[in-house]
């Protein structure tokens, strides 16, 4: 099965895209917070790939080409941000301060659970950047001495789950303020986060899209600093 697999060079793209559209089928069909497309797309995809008994290797050769398109995407992000630009302004010092505790309190709850739970060094840093987009959590947790893959993984499952409670979470807490939404969305959640924002409103997706950026940058400064805490 591998050997034919192999044979498919856009194997892994092909799958990974028509994964992530049933996910979007299910979404416009059921209208419910679960069904998140790229929640819908890890498990199937994931369930073919052992269905099948693909290697993940096997897969990765084509879905690689996917991966490349992960930091223009985060880029892009940068779009409605510019068309928020006079907001942005004239609120600069509470966004400003918004995300760097949101940046503080999402490493500080990793420490905390370190020291209860007994992690390793090498596993406290591992979650350190959970809360930031992927192109920069490797490279922090890379640096720091984490083990990158599970970064990986924690960051992805951090973004489906605020993509996911983001509108619970709001509503439960009366969060009716745009900035405040966004901040909080793209602080917790980064870019997948970011996508459920820009659907709440222009206003949430720049300010949330402005704290994948300032988050990121954040915690790359500051990750070595809580590093030395464990």
């Amino acid at each position: 099965m591998n050997n034919l697999f192999l044979q498919c060079t856009y194997f892994g793209a092909v799958l990974t895209i028509a994964a992530y559209l049933f996910g979007q089928w299910c979404k416009r069909k059921w209208k419910l917070p679960i069904c998140n497309p790229l929640l819908i797309a890890v498990i199937v995809v994931i369930a073919l790939l052992l269905g099948f008994h693909v290697q993940y290797d096997t897969y990765y050769e084509g879905a690689k080409y996917i991966s490349y398109l992960l930091t223009p995407a985060t880029v892009c992000l940068a779009i409605p941000l510019y068309r928020q630009l006079e907001l942005l302004k004239q609120h600069a010092t509470a966004i400003l301060l918004g995300v760097c505790s949101g940046v503080v309190a999402s490493m500080g709850g990793i420490f905390v659970i370190a020291a209860l739970f007994h992690l390793s060094h090498e596993e406290y840093v591992t979650f350190l950047p959970k809360s930031i987009t992927t192109a920069i959590g490797m490279g922090v947790s890379e640096e720091l001495g984490g083990i990158v893959t599970i970064t990986v993984a924690i960051i992805i499952l951090t973004g489906i789950i605020g993509n996911v409670i983001a509108s619970t979470v709001c509503k439960v807490f009366r969060i009716e303020e745009p900035i405040a939404k966004g901040l909080a969305i793209g602080t917790a959640a980064h870019a997948i986060g970011t996508a459920r924002a820009l659907e709440m409103g222009p206003i949430e997706g720049a300010m949330s899209s402005l704290a994948v950026a300032v988050a990121g940058i954040l915690t790359a400064f500051t990750a070595s600093l809580f590093a030395m805490l464990l």
